[in-house]
């Protein structure tokens, strides 16, 4: 018996310096445009380091931004799937086939700000009732604020908007600005930017933070706030990847993820969303309207219209949009 232990304790003291030594997992995680962008400093490499520290070893999470690993924002989801990339960050509403129940997110009027639409959408994601995501682990899944217009000719009024070729980021927003007689190209934001310059379109669906994050605000000087929705952004995981780490790189990344990630994510974007506009109010070569009484009633009509389009006959739809309106009341009872 003593012999055997002792066997047992010389092995153990020849593994455990290899074990303590051992290279640490590397996953690979894929941003699509650079690292200045105001959600890679305040969310995204926030995140990857958190979770290289507490897992002590265990994973590493490098990330390439740059779209080092592939810039083009409609295949994120592929490159996780392909083991291109093990996480990346993705815009659901660019494959709405591969995300269909995702839509009930991007309806109209539907959320007040970005704070409610983060934590409603960071809230549902968690509940598993969207299976569509059963190939990744969804780390974080956050909302922009409402999107708004912003065009090279002047719009003070939806009237003004007919026969405009608008920019927009998913197929919600087309039909909205489809009934304002408004031409609608549903385009990834890291092509606006050349779109508008090269004249392809008037102008953009955009929210705040992609003015000046993809350089629309050196080209567009009118800006009116009505609200076209908002956009989801989630940060995704191949599952077989995630399930393939020990236990204490999972714990990590869950542990960094959800409420973790959504909270800096608010935090970073309300403050950035506030100055920008107040800048845009402040510069007197740009004009910034906000809805009039009609305006408003007009949209209000639209939005339910879209949005009766979009659950009428359709059970399954019905009872997301239930969801979601009850998550989003207890997070208005709350605040």
């Amino acid at each position: 018996m003593l012999a055997t232990v002792a066997r047992f304790s010389i092995v153990a003291s020849i593994l455990l310096p290899l074990a303590a030594g051992a290279e640490p997992i590397k996953l690979k995680l894929a941003f699509f445009t650079s690292d200045r962008a105001l959600i890679y400093r305040s969310t995204v490499k926030p995140f990857a380091d958190a979770v290289n520290l507490e897992a002590n070893g265990a994973v590493e999470i490098e990330a390439y931004a740059n779209g080092v690993l592939n810039r083009d924002l409609v295949a994120q989801t592929q490159i996780i799937l392909s083991g291109e990339a093990d996480i990346a960050w993705v815009f659901p509403s660019l494959t709405p086939d591969q995300f269909p129940d995702n839509r009930v997110f991007e309806l109209p009027g539907l959320f007040s700000d970005l704070r409610e639409a983060t934590q409603v959408y960071t809230h549902v994601m968690t509940s598993n009732t969207f299976k569509e995501y059963n190939d990744f682990v969804v780390i974080g899944a956050v909302c922009s604020e409402p999107f708004s217009i912003h065009t090279r000719l002047p719009v003070a009024s939806l009237d003004d908007l007919r026969g405009k070729r608008i920019r927009t980021s998913n197929e919600t927003q087309s039909a909205v600005l489809k009934e304002f007689g408004a031409v609608p190209e549903l385009m990834p934001v890291n092509q606006t930017n050349d779109a508008i310059n090269s004249g392809a379109i008037d102008g953009a669906a955009a929210v705040l933070q992609t003015l000046i994050d993809f350089g629309i605000a050196r080209l567009t000087y009118h800006h009116y706030f009505a609200d076209l929705g908002v956009a989801p952004l989630m940060l995704l995981m191949n599952r077989k990847k995630f399930d393939s780490l020990p236990e204490a790189g999972q714990n990590a990344i869950r542990k960094y993820g959800g409420e973790w990630l959504a909270t800096r994510y608010i935090d970073g974007y309300e403050s950035y969303s506030r100055f920008i506009l107040e800048r845009l109010q402040a510069d007197p070569k740009r004009t910034v309207t906000f809805p009039s009484p009609t305006d408003l009633e007009r949209l209000r009509r639209v939005y339910d219209g879209v949005i009766e389009d979009w659950t009428g006959g359709q059970p399954h739809n019905r009872q997301l949009l239930t969801l979601v309106e009850a998550e989003r009341a207890k997070i208005r009872a709350t605040r």
